[in-house]
Formats: structure tokens, C-alpha cells, sequence
């Protein structure tokens, strides 16, 4: 079977200014075709979705990395996430500061003991790799900051909400047919200091031997329908990923959460859903490109 590649690069609503879909279009076109030209040259699964995150991680459209929003305080805290199919191994850093890459430090993690560090933690591990001290911060991230202090109660709910949706993720079909997914993201926006999104949990970025799931949108909804666990569990249970995404989506609309999914099976099967307007993604299915936009 040829390699198979899922990204997203957020859920929410209708796109504008910077965002606009042509930009957005060009962005993952371009990070699709560089990861599966890898992905066909015999890169791991687990190394492809790391490889995507650095190159979404790095691209200001996204709430993940350079470009990731501000919180009440004006700081900046990371999260992300990656798990190994084939090995069954989750790894993650919650709420690092002052890094270019969470996603690499999540991949460091990969063969730690120790395998989710939270902010203190993370903070020491930046130290212990050397890596030089980053602001991921954009002209266009603080003034939103700026902005949403002057907001209305109510108005600041549906900015927040709207900040929410820009975090990143893939997942991978390798040659060897192992499986992996990884996820990163900047958080809400203006949450209070200490506040865990999902992205760093099997929640928001799970992945087995049988499907991988990769999640964005509003944390705790994320957290609340334990998504991506939900998924896996129910394509292992005989579902297929269609059906599961279908089923797993439709109770979410119930319950009027606000995220999306990408997903990806060990049988090559590609899928996206999402209660929101829209969903950024690209996939490449072994022939061609497609994208949500």
C-alpha cells in the first residue's frame, strides 16, 4: 500500500484577512507534497507527523508555534503531542513557553521514561536540549490580545472561541504500514494561566496499530466526548472509520460541541468531520491532494 497523509490546520469559522483560503490552500498544498515526497522515500510514520508539525508549527496562519495566541496574561504557553501507533506510545509537553518547536520536544519524549511534562517540566527539558529561547509572539497575535481586553463579556466568548480554532495536526500511513498521529496548538486564547487543552492528551491525538486521530477545536468539548480515544476504539471494535467518524460527530452535535477531526486507518482509509463551519485539512490518499477548502 502507498504511504497515506491527513493534516489540518484548525476548525471554526468562515476565513478572512490573512487567513483567507487561498492562503490557507498554498500553506498545506505545499506541506503535504514536501511530507509525502518523505513518506514515499521511506520516512516513519511517526517521523512524517513530527515533520508536518514543524513546518505547520512554523507557518503564522496557525494558532501553534510561531503564531500561537496569547493567554489572560500576555504570555504565550504551547502544548503538543505525539503518538506512535506501531509502539502504542504517547508522548506530550503541556504549557512550554519560549520554544519554536513543542512538537520536537514531544518527539524527544518519545524515548524518555518520563513521557508528559507540563510547563515546569518543560521549561527544564528546553534547557536540557539546548534549544534557543524563541518568541513564537506575531504583531497580529497581540493586537488580538490588546482587542479582546476590550471586549464585552460576551463579545470576548466568541473571539475566544474563534482563537480556539487554529491548532495543528497529522497523521501517517508509512511504507511499513505503522501509523502515528501528532497534534499542536497555541490554546484558547486568553484562558486563565494553568489551563490544559486537550492537544496534549489521547483526547485530542491518539493512534494505534489500527487508526490514528488527530483533533482541534475547544479543548474541553475535545475533552468532554474523549474524541480521538473514542474513534480508535470504535474502528478496533469493527467500525469502520467512516462510521465511526459519523457516529462519533453526530453525538457531538447533540451535545453542541464546537471541534473538529482528521483521521486515518491501517487499511488507508482517509477522513474528516467537524461541527463547525469549516475544517482546514489536506489529505493525500497515494494519488492526489485533497483538500476541505
Amino acid at each position: 500500500m502507498l504511504p497515506k497523509l491527513i493534516l489540518h490546520g484548525g476548525a471554526g469559522s468562515a476565513l478572512e484577512g490573512e487567513k483567507s483560503p487561498d492562503a490557507v490552500r498554498a500553506s498545506l498544498t505545499a506541506i503535504t507534497e514536501r511530507v509525502y515526497a518523505l513518506l514515499l522515500g521511506g520516512l516513519s510514520a511517526t517521523e512524517a507527523v513530527v515533520q508536518a508539525c514543524l513546518l505547520l508549527e512554523d507557518d503564522p496562519l496557525y494558532n501553534a508555534g510561531t503564531g500561537s495566541v496569547l493567554q489572560s496574561d500576555g504570555q504565550v504557553r504551547m502544548s503538543a503531542s505525539l503518538m506512535s501507533g506501531s509502539r502504542q506510545a504517547f508522548s506530550g509537553v503541556i504549557n512550554v513557553s519560549r520554544v519554536q518547536h513543542p512538537i520536537a520536544m514531544a518527539a524527544h519524549l518519545q524515548s524518555s521514561p518520563d513521557r508528559v511534562l507540563s510547563d515546569l517540566g518543560s521549561a527544564e527539558l528546553a534547557r536540557e536540549l539546548g534549544l534557543p529561547v524563541y518568541d513564537p509572539i506575531t504583531p497580529k497575535r497581540l493586537r488580538e490580545w490588546v482587542e479582546l481586553q476590550q471586549h464585552s463579556a460576551m463579545q470576548s466568548q466568541r473571539v475566544r472561541t474563534a482563537l480556539a480554532m487554529g491548532t495543528v495536526g497529522a497523521v501517517a500511513l508509512d511504507l511499513q504500514g505503522s501509523l502515528a498521529a501528532a497534534t499542536s496548538t497555541g490554546g484558547r486564547g486568553f484562558e486563565r494561566i494553568g489551563r490544559v487543552s486537550d492537544s496534549a492528551t489521547p483526547a485530542g491525538n491518539y493512534a494505534t496499530a489500527v487508526a490514528g486521530v488527530s483533533c482541534t477545536g475547544v479543548g474541553e468539548d475535545i475533552l468532554d466526548e474523549g474524541v480521538a480515544v473514542r474513534i480508535v476504539v470504535r474502528v478496533t471494535d469493527g467500525m469502520s472509520l467512516t462510521a465511526a467518524m459519523q457516529k462519533t460527530f453526530a453525538e457531538a452535535r447533540a451535545r453542541q460541541r464546537d471541534f473538529g477531526a482528521i483521521a486515518l486507518s491501517a487499511r488507508g482509509e482517509l477522513a474528516w468531520e467537524t461541527t463547525t463551519d469549516v475544517i482546514l485539512v489536506a489529505a493525500h490518499d497515494g494519488e492526489k491532494i485533497t483538500l476541505s477548502i
